[in-house]
């Protein structure tokens, strides 16, 4: 499967499949000639023919997936099951199901889309900037050739780790809930700046300055963030001192708790879609 001669249909043209299609665009592995899509809804595929020049536009879910090779399902669960009943029966043997859908497993979409070959796919909103961070599981009829292809199109939007398909609840948690809880950890640290004397725009600077600086250096360094917070906080200073604040509000439980959530919602998601 030689990405010259890949076809790529997009069931859903909203914000991740955007993300996915430019990425792989921009990446030269496809041309955008070679990428179908279909939405019901005008304005998501109007935006992705302005995104990207030359991409097809299909009619309706059963022309987006028609001779593709990858037929990538990029909607909400809860549309998940009409989408898959459009297309039920249709994928050949030369494709495969990826599909983006948060909770949705396996055994569920090969039941939805009469297809053993599904690659199933956790991606999240920092795609749409190229630094994404996807996890991948495939059936048992997917190919090594396959996932190795979906791999090196997933790279064009960031990092792919593969991982056993009982972990991808808890993956939707952590990273793809995650840009959502971090922004509001951004965004307090910005509003603490300004609540300090910072000027807004200065202190919005500093605060996703700092929060890149801190995510490059533990990736460069491979410290645990404990060494990290160890090296900054010495005794009786600044940093312990807030430190104190945010254990005794209780931050770190409630992080934690923000991501087993939507682990669990992920979860349900997954179970509302099968018996929609």
């Amino acid at each position: 499967m030689t990405s010259r001669h890949l076809k790529i249909g997009f069931l859903g043209g909203g914000q991740m499949a955007m993300a996915l299609a430019e990425g792989f665009c921009r990446s030269g592995l496809v041309r955008s000639e070679q990428i179908i899509a279909y939405d019901p809804q005008p304005v998501a595929t109007t935006r992705l023919a302005e995104r990207i020049p030359g991409i097809r536009i299909a009619d309706n879910n059963l022309s987006a997936i028609q001779g593709v090779d990858l037929a990538f399902l990029a909607v909400k669960p809860q549309q998940a099951s009409v989408a898959c009943s459009d297309v039920f029966g249709t994928l050949g043997e030369g494709c495969t199901l990826v599909s983006i859908v948060a909770g949705l497993s396996i055994a569920s979409l090969e039941k939805l889309s009469g297809s053993p070959r599904v690659v199933r796919v956790m991606p999240n909103t920092p795609c749409l900037v190229g630094k994404g961070t996807t996890v991948v599981c495939r059936s048992n009829a997917v190919t090594n050739e396959t996932l190795t292809t979906v791999n090196d199109l997933l790279r064009s939007v960031g990092t792919v780790h593969e991982a056993a398909e009982s972990l991808l609840d808890a993956v939707t948690g952590l990273s793809g809930s995650g840009p959502g809880f971090l922004a509001i950890i951004v965004e307090a640290l910005a509003d603490g700046g300004v609540r300090a004397g910072l000027p807004r725009e200065l202190a919005w600077s500093l605060a996703i300055e700092t929060f890149e600086g801190t995510a490059a250096f533990l990736r460069i360094t491979g410290e645990h963030p404990a060494q990290l917070k160890d090296r900054v906080a010495s005794p009786g200073g600044t940093t312990i001192t807030g430190l104190a604040v945010l254990e005794q509000a209780g931050v770190r439980g409630a992080i934690m708790d923000a991501v087993t959530s939507a682990a669990r919602r992920s979860a349900e998601l997954g179970q509302a879609a099968t018996r929609s």
